[in-house]
């Protein structure tokens, strides 16, 4: 099994060398290369079987470096990176020509975020380089929220994993892009619709599943497990499909029907906050159960509960 641990010197040495880290992340744990080296970016998506018109995210250290990267950083951006960054945010801005047509998926934008975690910053600010770092999982996966995760779904693809314990969030970043003084927000996560209105005002919503994606995580077949998924009501699921054997993903309580070991509880306190940092590594669990399919309910549509309910409906191919 590929190694684990905290050695930040050792994840510079191989990324210098253009190999693969696995790093965490508040939100979800990362794959990542030199985001400037197409060869590097390329290991990326062979390792993860990644379309190569879906686009990747720049991680960066701080806000000069995401300058860096880009042709302009338009006011509505600067308010956003000053309140969210470090953080579970994603700013898609029009790219610099020094980043590789194979991160951006060929597109004239680039996405770019700072991710809250200790780990991953001591290494950013040891490299000089941006990090490219979709989520450290076969594409369309769920997505892995511990080192462990990482290990088990790509083996020996990557050459160590940086070890930074569960992820807070457990959701990916919530994705916007900035053009002029007009923001849209392009992928639902870790920062909720409702606190970006109080910080830049209208928001104009585009959070459909596209052939083409503006940014990452926006293709419909995404972060499903193996076993099929049915979202909505579960006693209603479970009534139809009495005939299977099923796992259950609920919000709040288990169906008494059901074995206890084939349930998982995403929030019994009724926390999104708490459903969010749960429902990859649920998601995951059950499907690594003998059961014919899962089925799952929709948590309260509001807050980070929107961008719990967006990857259900992804799992599930709803959207």
């Amino acid at each position: 099994m590929t190694k684990i641990g905290k050695d930040i010197a050792l994840a510079k040495q191989l990324l210098e060398t253009s190999q693969l880290v696995a790093i965490p992340t508040e939100t979800v744990y990362g794959l990542a290369a030199n985001g400037l080296n197409p060869e590097a970016v390329a290991r990326i998506f062979e390792a993860k079987n990644r379309p190569n018109f879906n686009p990747l995210i720049l991680h960066v250290a701080d806000v000069a470096h995401a300058k860096a990267l880009t042709r302009e950083f338009p006011a509505k951006a600067q308010q956003l990176a000053e309140v969210f960054w470090p953080g579970p945010l994603t700013i898609v801005l029009p790219r610099h020509g020094s980043v590789p047509d194979i991160v951006t998926g060929g597109l004239d934008t680039v996405a770019i975020r700072i991710p809250a975690h200790s780990l991953t910053l001591e290494l950013l600010r040891s490299i000089n380089f941006p990090l490219a770092a979709p989520s450290a999982n076969p594409s369309g996966y769920i997505s892995p929220t511990q080192a462990l995760h990482v290990a088990e779904q790509l083996g020996e693809k990557v050459a160590y994993i940086l070890d930074g314990g569960p992820a807070a969030v457990g959701v990916e970043s919530t994705i916007v892009m900035v053009k002029g003084d007009k923001v849209y927000l392009l992928r639902l996560g870790g920062v909720s619709e409702e606190t970006l209105r109080t910080v830049v005002g209208d928001i104009i919503v585009t959070t459909d599943a596209q052939d083409k994606p503006l940014a990452p995580g926006m293709m419909l077949n995404h972060y499903a497990p193996g076993k099929p998924v049915l979202l909505g009501n579960l006693r209603e699921l479970q009534a139809k499909h009495f005939k299977e054997n099923i796992g259950v993903l609920a919000y709040m309580e288990p169906l008494a029907e059901v074995p206890e070991e084939q349930q998982r509880i995403l929030a019994p306190s009724g926390d999104l906050a708490e459903a969010a940092a749960n429902v990859f590594a649920y998601l995951r669990e059950l499907d690594k159960l003998d059961i014919d399919l899962i089925i799952a309910e929709p948590v309260p549509d509001t807050g980070i509960g929107r961008a719990v309910n967006d990857r259900l409906r992804r799992a599930s191919g709803e959207l």
